[in-house]
C-alpha cells in the first residue's frame, strides 16, 4: 500500500509541476503581447516606416524622357524625377530610386521592392482596383507616332494589321490592340522610336507630351503625329493598397508645390507650361 500511495504520490505532484509550467508560459506570453502593444512596437504604418527607414524607394523606368531618364552627365533627372524628389523632401525622406524596365515597375511595387512608382503612370479603373493613386499631377493625351514618309497610316483605325511597338502592360498599348494592331513588345518609349525611325514597326501609340519633348530635342526626327487621343490620360504616384497615410503625405506635398508655385516651375522646365489640367 505505501508503494502505491508513494507511486501516486509522485504522479501528482508531475501533474501539478506540469500544470504551472503551463500556466506559467501562458502568463509570459500575455505579458510579453502586452509589452508589445504598450511600447508601441506593433505592425508600422506604410508612412511610419518609410520615415523610420529615412527614405522613399521609388520605383521609374530612367528611360522615358522627358520623364524620366539620364541626362548628359549621367545624372537621373525628369519631370516625374523631380517630383518625386520634392514629394520625398516634403514628407522628411530621401528619395532613393529603384530603375526597372516599365513592365517590371508594377511587379517591383507588388514585391514592396518600391514603397511607389512615379513614371507616368496613367490612372486607370483596372489599376484602381488593385493599387492606390496619388492625386493625378499630369495630364496628357495618347499619340499615333509614324515615321515621316508613311502615307498608309493616317488614323487610330489604319493600325489594323500593322506592326505597333508598345510596352505590353501599358493603357497605350490597349488603343493600340482595340485597333487591330500587331503588337511588337518594347520597354518604353525610346526603344519604340528607335524601332520605328529603322523601320522594323510602323507606327508606336505613345505619349503625346513625349513626342513634343524628342521633337523640341530632335527637331529632325523623321517622325510624325498623324492622330490624336480625344480622351485625355491622368497619370499619378502609384501606391500598394493600404498605403493610405503615404498617400495622403504624399497628396499634401503636391497640394503645397501646387500652392507655392514649385509645380509650375518644375511643369515650365519640361513643357513650357502647366501640365496638370
Amino acid at each position: 500500500m505505501k508503494k502505491v500511495s508513494l507511486a501516486l504520490l509522485v504522479l501528482w505532484l508531475s501533474i501539478v509541476a506540469v500544470g504551472c509550467g503551463v500556466n506559467k508560459s501562458n502568463n509570459t506570453s500575455r505579458t510579453n503581447q502586452g509589452q508589445t502593444n504598450t511600447s508601441g512596437n506593433a505592425a508600422q504604418t506604410a508612412l511610419e516606416e518609410v520615415k523610420a527607414s529615412g527614405k522613399l524607394r521609388i520605383g521609374t523606368e530612367g528611360t522615358y524622357a522627358p520623364f524620366t531618364f539620364h541626362d548628359s552627365t549621367g545624372k537621373l533627372t525628369g519631370f516625374d524625377v523631380e517630383i518625386a524628389e520634392e514629394i520625398s523632401k516634403r514628407i522628411g525622406v530621401q528619395p532613393e530610386f529603384v530603375e526597372s524596365a516599365w513592365d517590371s515597375l508594377i511587379a517591383g511595387l507588388d514585391a514592396k521592392r518600391f514603397d511607389a512608382v512615379f513614371n507616368e503612370v496613367s490612372i486607370t479603373d483596372e489599376r484602381k482596383a488593385k493599387y492606390a493613386f496619388s492625386d493625378p499631377y499630369i495630364v496628357s493625351k495618347a499619340v499615333l507616332i509614324v515615321r515621316q514618309d508613311n502615307t498608309s497610316i493616317k488614323k487610330f483605325a489604319d493600325l489594323k494589321g500593322k506592326k505597333s511597338g508598345q510596352s505590353l502592360t501599358s493603357n497605350l498599348n490597349k488603343i493600340a490592340k482595340e485597333n487591330g494592331a500587331q503588337i511588337v513588345p518594347i520597354e518604353g518609349f525610346n526603344q519604340a522610336i528607335d524601332l520605328l525611325t529603322s523601320n522594323r514597326i510602323d507606327a508606336t501609340v505613345n505619349d503625346g507630351l513625349s513626342f513634343l519633348d524628342l521633337k523640341k530635342h530632335k527637331p529632325d526626327a523623321p517622325i510624325k503625329v498623324v492622330d490624336t487621343s480625344n480622351a485625355a490620360s491622368q497619370s499619378a504616384g502609384l501606391f500598394n493598397k493600404g498605403a493610405d497615410d503615404l498617400v495622403t503625405a504624399a497628396n499634401k506635398a503636391l497640394a503645397d508645390m501646387k500652392s507655392d508655385g514649385t509645380y509650375l516651375k518644375i511643369s515650365k522646365k519640361y513643357f513650357g507650361e502647366d501640365v496638370s489640367k
